[in-house]
């Protein structure tokens, strides 16, 4: 008699839950998601995090300033990092970095607030999420310059095999969106083809990103699972070995234990 197959467990490593997130959370929980890691794009928006965090079993939370609100400058990055002197508990910093395909901030302070998160996260001994658009040039000239901290992760990962390589050449680890299901996402499927099984994540970025075959509707934490299928059929492998692996990566980097012991 065989091995009786075990369920799979995920890692949502990157969303962004709102209100009603309790509901949210316990679908992800039912669906076979362990945790979900809650991303701070502003003050506000990480001050809610780090809460639903202490209140939700299986959430983490982030605590940044996203590139779209970085004119916000360094009264808003004093604030986050008050946070963490109040005795907060952030499992990273991010997310942060670089959008020129918006830019509602100017690129200077893009850079500038990106540099600063580089610093806090190596301050901490933080993990670090990345946010990059049409701005990877730059991306790795900043982290260059600003040293890559332990547990960079490039979220929601856009880029082919060559910015795979660059990123994993830097120590980082590379998160793949509900993107890669998508039919014209051919060089994200490469990517997703060729990283160590060590060093990829899975992600949601809901209520974004919908993956196939949930497309055009609100995403949740819960559909994680189709962005785990998706790149499983990139890589080659089942869907339980992608689930293994991510979430052994997911917990590594954000220090996740067993939501159940506590």
């Amino acid at each position: 008699m065989g091995a009786v197959p075990q369920p799979e467990v995920w890692v949502d490593s990157h969303c962004h839950l709102w209100e009603g997130g309790a509901e949210l959370v316990a679908e992800a929980h039912q669906d076979g998601v362990a945790w979900v890691v809650d991303i701070g794009t502003d003050v506000e928006h990480s001050i809610a995090a780090l809460e639903r965090a202490r209140t939700l079993p299986g959430v983490a939370a982030t605590i940044g300033l996203h590139p779209h609100d970085a004119d916000e400058g360094p009264a808003a990055l004093d604030a986050l990092e008050q946070l963490i002197a109040a005795g907060e508990a952030p499992v990273a910093i991010g997310e942060c970095g670089l959008d020129y395909y918006y830019e509602h901030s100017d690129r200077d302070s893009q850079r500038e607030a990106f540099a600063a998160q580089i610093a806090m996260a190596h301050r901490y001994e933080l993990a670090l999420v990345i946010h990059s658009r049409d701005a990877w040039e730059d991306t790795f000239d900043v982290l260059d310059a600003e040293g890559v901290p332990p547990g960079t992760v490039f979220h929601c990962f856009t880029g082919g095999p060559e910015e795979a390589r660059a990123a994993l050449d830097r120590g980082a680890s590379v998160s793949f969106s509900g993107i890669v299901s998508f039919r014209n996402a051919s060089e994200i499927r490469d990517a997703a083809a060729l990283v160590p099984p060590d060093r990829y994540l899975v992600e949601t970025d809901a209520p974004y990103l919908a993956p196939v075959p949930k497309r055009g509707k609100q995403n949740r934490p819960s559909w994680v699972r189709f962005v785990g299928e998706a790149v499983a059929a990139a890589r080659g492998v089942s869907t339980a070995q992608v689930a293994s692996e991510t979430t052994a990566n997911a917990r590594r980097i954000f220090g996740l234990n067993d939501p159940q012991a506590g």
